[in-house]
């Protein structure tokens, strides 16, 4: 039993490494010219500004990696709903938490559903205060929060130190501009639907400062804008018999459960 296991897993290697090796044939050369990079950036940037109302579905993915050098992700998925400038509704479901936030420009609630209890906040304010707030007063980031404030371009460039346009790639179906970025502490890259509705497709964080590279993956689907979008009046209704916490236990909103934190801390 245990050497055809091992059978596999070699066959598993030597596969992986065969379509490593084929991708890598594939790749096209680099475009060169960082200034068309940053202008197909801008342009998204600013399609995302103009849109009032935008919902989408996502998936992510965190990948970490221990101590003992082993390899663990952690997958969620959620939908987002928001009306610019101060109304934002997002939910994220993984195998550890089921998470709904709720923004009406006034007040922050956060709702867990798996232990039927809730966090109000007062953070008056638009959608960029509250990410603001809840990166630097509260330490709650959000996650792929850059992709929901209102200047994404202004956002992201200012600590960039290199760019590439590596052409296009294809995600769920959509072909889009492929840009990567560098800073001195992350690498990310961004993957733009092409045509009139330049809206993100993917995007992945990389940080090159922790141990590991651990990476963040954000793919976005279901895109719409407009009157597209289903109308909601982002009011909070707490479920029966929810308990209500306080402010100070305000929870993380894409937390890393406690199993993962073990094996990063090389704890058994």
């Amino acid at each position: 039993m245990h050497d055809t296991v091992l059978k596999r897993m070699r066959s598993i290697v030597a596969w992986t490494a065969v379509l490593a090796m084929t991708a890598i044939a594939s790749v096209p050369a680099v475009h060169a010219d960082e200034a068309q990079a940053k202008a197909l950036f801008k342009a998204m940037s600013d399609y995302l500004a103009a849109q009032k109302a935008i919902s989408f579905e996502y998936d992510t993915n965190l990948d970490i990696v221990t101590k003992d050098g082993q390899k663990l992700g952690l997958a969620s998925s959620g939908a987002v709903t928001l009306n610019r400038p101060d109304k934002i509704r997002a939910r994220r479901a993984g195998g550890f938490a089921n998470v709904e936030m709720v923004f009406d420009g006034k007040t922050l609630s956060l709702l867990g559903k798996n232990a039927n209890a809730y966090v109000q906040v007062q953070v008056p304010g638009t959608i960029d205060h509250l990410v603001d707030e809840l990166r630097d007063k509260f330490h709650r980031p959000l996650p792929g929060a850059d992709l929901l404030m209102s200047d994404v371009y202004s956002q992201l460039m200012p600590l960039v130190v290199d760019v590439k346009d590596l052409g296009s790639g294809v995600i769920h179906g959509v072909e889009c501009d492929h840009l990567a970025f560098r800073t001195q502490e992350v690498d990310w890259q961004i993957w733009i639907a092409q045509g009139d509705r330049p809206y993100p497709c993917r995007y992945v964080v990389t940080s090159k400062q922790i141990t590991g590279w651990p990476q963040y993956t954000i793919d976005l689907r279901a895109w719409k804008t407009g009157a597209e979008v289903a109308t909601d009046d982002f009011s909070f209704q707490a479920p029966p018999g929810a308990k209500q916490l306080e402010p100070s236990d305000l929870p993380d909103i894409d937390e890393l459960p406690g199993i993962f934190r073990r094996q990063l801390e090389g704890e058994k």
